[in-house]
């Protein structure tokens, strides 16, 4: 139907007849000559129309509205000087209409203007109800086309690596230790499930006992878990898995794989190899595990000054097995006012958020002096002082705000506070800008972290992580001794304060398998009902093994600079799992139902 695309035509296609197909980008009518903007996937170009030249397609011109489907017929011409538009690539040239044929009507009203030239914004409600139209605008359509060369990108590599794409199940088993699944009732099989998984974990693992070696996928995964910004039900994971390679074998090629991916689609020379932090660390400078150092304002912890301290808000922090740790803030004596601090302030409610009682702070002034409520600055004796303004590099105009309680409280709300004044003080930089593509890997995190709600370890990543062997010990019959406090051979990919990836190197032994499974609670007998098909395969012979997930839809949404991934994805679910395009999840007849071996529970509240 078409010769080229809209946005294909340049100055050396002048007096070439072309046949054109596209959407009614905008008309516009100058006293006898109509223009019509003619876009299509490839760009848009602008469409003459003399009424002296073509008066059928002139008819035709004079009754067309914005997104009609067109198929127009011409010649290329140069465009006079004065009027050619620089911000369009295909701005130096025009097409002279000689025939109009409209392929489909707008018959109803537009819920929003789709035009390239029209920045109005659009609810996101209104766009993901009307998906269709929204994937027609420039940035939704530019957004999936960067998801396609990312993809695109990451394939080529892998396979010039030696790795083989395989598609593993879809309808699998549920098991225990992840997030909530999607279950699926099985017809032929009566009052049991399938589940949609969460990740192809078990699967790839068994893949490298098959002897595969390096697999790949984009692989579509699913929980069914509370939604945010960056969380989406149904999500896309660039997944690998390797055979007979250690873990810093595995770090550099994804290093490569990451370098060659923002090579291709954003132009861009990451430095390499990426920082490395171990897990302790991230923990003790920036009180998270995925910490973003663009900026500093990083943690310190003073624990050790405000032990014997007669603010019994610190001292007893301490004596209770917590910390107290500090933010330093240059220049916060004169950007954030006590009000802000205080109850009903907005930094405080940022520390509350994250579960802290509140936050102190010492505002230190000229000379080394420091000001606070007398609790802190009476009891801070002048050696305690000196080093508090050692440790923290504090100068005059320095503002310390500082977070008391169980670590992991003071960590998370600290955190919190950092990334809240970092943003409100401006100092992060746009991805990009100055190098502020920043990479880091998180390594050595702890196997296990203790679940108060159920008395009892889980595991951190998940429990087919290796442990590190260094910290195991064994006892006489070779059992070790210290996997509950062993750190694991796992490792993040962190970006800007996002985790962009995980993994770790796998357990491929059937008996620390085992092992594993009863430290998180897991009786053997569960096991080898749950995980026995894993068990059985990891004695036939399994190699070493180690791989890694991507959280695609997060990697297109940083390399697209957007703010949620739901920018990112052709049809995105809302926040409360919904499709607003096709009004699902949907009612089904009771018949379907019937078949299924399923009765539903379900009551409506009232009102």
């Amino acid at each position: 139907m078409r010769s080229h695309g809209c946005g294909d035509l340049r100055s050396d296609a002048t007096g070439q007849a072309v046949s054109l197909c596209g959407w009614v980008d905008r008309r516009r009518d100058h006293g006898g000559v109509i223009f019509i903007d003619l876009r299509d996937r490839s760009g848009t170009v602008q469409i003459t129309v003399d009424p002296d030249l073509s008066p059928d397609a002139f008819a035709v011109a004079e009754r067309l509205r914005n997104e009609t489907v067109l198929k127009v017929s011409g010649a290329v011409r140069d465009r006079p000087a004065e009027s050619r538009n620089e911000r369009l690539a295909t701005g130096a040239v025009e097409v002279l209409a000689a025939a109009i044929e409209v392929l489909n009507e707008v018959r109803g009203n537009l819920p929003f203007p789709v035009s390239v030239h029209d920045d109005t914004p659009v609810r996101e409600e209104l766009r993901l109800r009307h998906r269709y139209l929204d994937l027609r605008r420039e940035r939704m359509n530019g957004n999936l086309r960067l998801r396609a060369q990312t993809i695109q990108a990451a394939r080529r590599f892998l396979e010039a690596e030696g790795f083989i794409e395989v598609e593993t199940p879809v309808l699998t088993r549920s098991t225990p230790e992840g997030a909530r699944d999607y279950l699926v009732p099985s017809r032929v099989c009566g009052g049991e499930w399938f589940a949609l998984p969460q990740s192809p974990q078990l699967f790839k693992q068994l893949l490298m006992v098959g002897g595969i070696e390096r697999y790949y996928q984009v692989a579509r995964c699913f929980r069914d878990e509370d939604l945010r910004a960056d969380r989406q039900p149904e999500f896309t994971q660039l997944d690998l898995e390797m055979s007979f390679m250690e873990q810093e074998q595995i770090l550099q090629l994804n290093e490569r794989l990451i370098t060659t991916i923002w090579r291709a689609v954003k132009g861009i020379e990451l430095p390499s190899p990426f920082p490395r932090l171990t897990w302790q660390e991230a923990m003790d400078r920036y009180g998270t595990d995925r910490p973003d150092t663009r900026y500093g304002l990083e943690l310190t912890d003073v624990s050790d000054i405000v032990a014997t301290s007669g603010f019994k808000v610190f001292s007893g922090a301490v004596a209770a097995g917590g910390a107290v740790k500090c933010i330093a803030i240059p220049g916060g004596n004169e950007a954030i006012s006590n009000v802000r601090i205080k109850p009903g302030g907005d930094v405080f409610g940022e520390a509350t958020t994250a579960g802290a009682g509140g936050l102190a702070f010492i505002r230190v002034r000229e000379g080394g002096e420091i000001d606070s409520i007398g609790a802190i600055k009476d009891n801070l004796s002048v050696e305690g002082k000196a080093e508090l303004l050692r440790r923290t590099g504090a100068e005059p105009g320095t503002l310390l705000l500082f977070g008391a309680g169980d670590t992991a409280t003071v960590n998370k709300a600290l955190d919190r506070v950092r990334q809240f004044l970092a943003r409100e003080l401006g100092l992060v930089p746009s991805a990009g800008a100055g190098g502020a593509w920043n990479f880091l890997w998180v390594v050595d995190f702890p196997m296990f972290e203790f679940n108060a709600e159920e008395n009892r370890l889980e595991a951190l990543h998940h429990p087919f992580c290796a442990p590190n062997a260094a910290d195991l010990g064994a006892d006489s019959a070779g059992w070790p001794t210290a996997l509950p406090t062993a750190r694991a051979q796992a490792y993040d990919l962190v970006l800007n304060g996002l985790e962009l990836g995980g993994g770790s190197l796998r357990i491929h032994d059937a008996a620390l398998q085992k092992q594993v499974l009863q430290t998180i609670g897991l009786p053997l007998e569960e096991a080898e009902r749950q995980f026995g098909f894993l068990i059985e395969a990891l004695d036939m012979g399994a190699p070493p093994h180690g791989g890694i997930a991507f959280g695609l839809d997060r990697m297109v949404m940083l390399l697209a600079g957007e703010e949620s991934i739901r920018d990112t994805i052709a049809f995105p679910k809302t926040q409360q799992a919904r499709c607003l395009l096709t009004q699902a999840p949907a009612d089904v007849s009771p018949r379907q139902l019937d078949e299924l071996h399923v009765a539903s529970t379900w009551v409506a509240e009232e009102g």
